[in-house]
């Protein structure tokens, strides 16, 4: 056997062996469960035979007997618990075969190769990740009945659909394709499935919109679960090492040497995907605006980070071979599937579009979202020196960038940013909460699905007076200078003056927000031709 099969096969020996220790402890359990049960037999079985009769027996007997059907109750609601919880489930856009035949069947021939249980299904998640999830249900089919495994879903990073090309997709998911044979074993699912529903379990038990008699009996439930997961855990995650070490050790004969570049390429798409949400996505989904074409777009992105890295340069020459989108029927279909499924993810935005949440395309996204984003927080910014007092110039009617400056060249901007934080605090409030997205099922066993999470962190007031600064100058420069609002792929909205973008507003503004020292700004403005005193356009 070589190096590689002998490698493989101890991770699978040492995931199985981890399986069955999982198992172990849940026959412990069980087997405490019963041990109360099992004494009462005894008890009365001693007094029907008269080997155990007498007022001592007797009360032992009934006490016995009571905790053993306490005992049982619980271990049952615990039990039942455990098998009916849902584990939570990855959001994904499903993919079906007549929707990527192509995809479908480089899986089954990479899984065929593999010799390795080609995957139930296929789904694609708005991140930059690959991994297999089983989604079948944790409880038991049947009594007396062999419980039919399910293969897992194989769920794939929609940007590698778009940025890598299909012999690269193929490398990247060989390792997470061969995981399907560690999966098929019946210990190993069963331990998994343990798990899992212990998860959902405590899940469950810790759901805050509980009525007062569910939460008084998922209490213990909860108790349990953990206990029983705090046992599990060192046995499951070495078992999840092994099945890892046991799949990457099969997949090395496929692929191998370009693995190693695909590697590469998931690194500088997680990079650009990350760019792209928190700089380009995140102002539109603020505004109630989700781009429609985020996975072409992360291409425009990376293909940028080429051209301006001399150490991405390389990169560009493969945007000449297939990408593996091709392997979808209706590639622009899926993208916007999942570009509004990473909205309601990472932003929290309605599962459908309405008066308030609409798709924008690239095109119109300079005019649509960076001119509308910029005119909105110069309005809030006007709006706030009006609350606070602020004299307007004895000029035309209309706000000017020459109030703004003169009020922070003198006065401290605390007052400002601290009117400006709570305004957007109120509109915040104000605005409807978003609702993550949940799985289907029973209100009680649905445990629902993965937590939102913010892509930046809480902005300081001076970040978001600077910010509205900033907006209203390039409300200022378009109005008067003959500037226009474009579009960066990396770094977001951005001011062009003649063609080209400017990236020298930001210190002059930071001189004006921080120190109150107005000159760069000034210098910066009649450089550009804009004329501060004019009356700009506001939403």
């Amino acid at each position: 056997m070589s190096g590689t099969g002998v490698s493989e096969e101890r991770g699978a020996q040492g995931a199985r062996a981890r399986a069955l220790a999982v198992l172990r402890i849940r026959s412990r359990a069980l087997a405490v469960a019963l041990l109360p049960a099992a004494a009462a037999v005894v008890l009365i079985a001693g007094g029907i035979t008269g080997h155990m009769g007498g007022g001592g027996w007797d009360v032992a007997r009934w006490v016995v007997s009571a905790v053993a059907v306490v005992v049982l109750l619980a271990a049952t609601v615990v039990g039942a618990v455990i098998v009916r919880a849902r584990p939570a489930l990855s959001p994904t856009v499903g993919l079906t075969e007549s929707a990527a035949p192509d995809l479908h069947r480089m899986v089954r021939e990479l899984a065929d190769r593999l010799g390795v249980p080609a995957p139930s299904a296929i789904a694609l998640t708005p991140d930059c990740d690959s991994w297999l999830e089983d989604r079948s249900h944790p409880g038991i089919t049947g009594v007396g009945q062999r419980r039919v495994e399910a293969a897992p879903v194989l769920v794939i990073g929609s940007p590698f659909l778009w940025w890598m090309r299909v012999a690269e997709l193929r490398a990247v998911l060989a390792p997470v394709v061969a995981g399907t044979g560690p999966s098929a074993h019946p210990d190993i699912a069963a331990a998994r499935r343990f798990v899992r529903g212990l998860d959902a379990a405590v899940a469950v038990a810790a759901r805050p919109d509980l009525g007062p008699l569910r939460r008084v009996v998922s209490a213990p439930v909860g108790i349990v679960s953990r206990l029983l997961l705090r046992a599990c855990r060192i046995h499951a995650a070495e078992m999840e090492r092994g099945v890892a070490v046991a799949a990457s050790d099969r997949a090395q004969a496929v692929d191998y040497g370009l693995r190693i570049v695909a590697q590469e390429q998931v690194g500088l798409a997680y990079a650009g995907w990350d760019r792209l949400l928190t700089r380009v996505a995140l102002p539109a989904w603020r505004m109630g605006r989700w781009p429609s074409r985020l996975d072409a777009g992360v291409v425009s992105a990376l293909t940028e980070l080429s051209r301006r890295d001399r150490l991405a340069e390389g990169f560009t020459s493969r945007l000449g071979e297939r990408p593996a989108c091709d392997l979808l029927e209706e590639p622009g279909v899926v993208d916007e599937a999942t570009s509004l499924l990473a909205a309601r993810l990472f932003h929290g935005g309605p599962a459908e579009s309405g008066p308030d949440w609409s798709p924008v395309d690239w095109q119109s996204y300079p005019e649509e979202v960076v001119d509308r984003k910029w005119r909105t927080e110069a309005a809030r910014l006007h709006r706030v020196l009006d609350i606070l007092g602020v004299r307007r110039p004895a000029e035309p009617e209309g706000p000017t960038l020459a109030r703004v400056m003169d009020h922070l060249a003198a006065d401290d901007s605390e007052t400002l940013a601290a009117g400006i934080t709570a305004e957007v605090a109120r509109e915040e409030a104000a605005a409807p909460q978003p609702v993550p997205p949940t799985s289907d099922g029973d209100d009680l066993w649905d445990t629902g699905t993965a937590p939102l999470f913010p892509l930046q962190p809480p902005r300081t007031g001076r970040d978001l007076l600077a910010d509205h600064v900033t907006a209203m100058v390039c409300c200022a420069a378009v109005d008067t200078a003959g500037a226009a609002p474009g579009l960066d792929w990396l770094d977001g909205p951005s001011l062009l003056v003649d063609g080209e973008r400017r990236m020298d507003l930001g210190s002059r503004v930071l001189s004006l927000v921080e120190d109150g020292d107005a000159e760069p700004l000034k210098g910066w403005l009649a450089s550009v031709g804009v004329r501060a005193e004019k009356p700009v356009r506001l939403v």
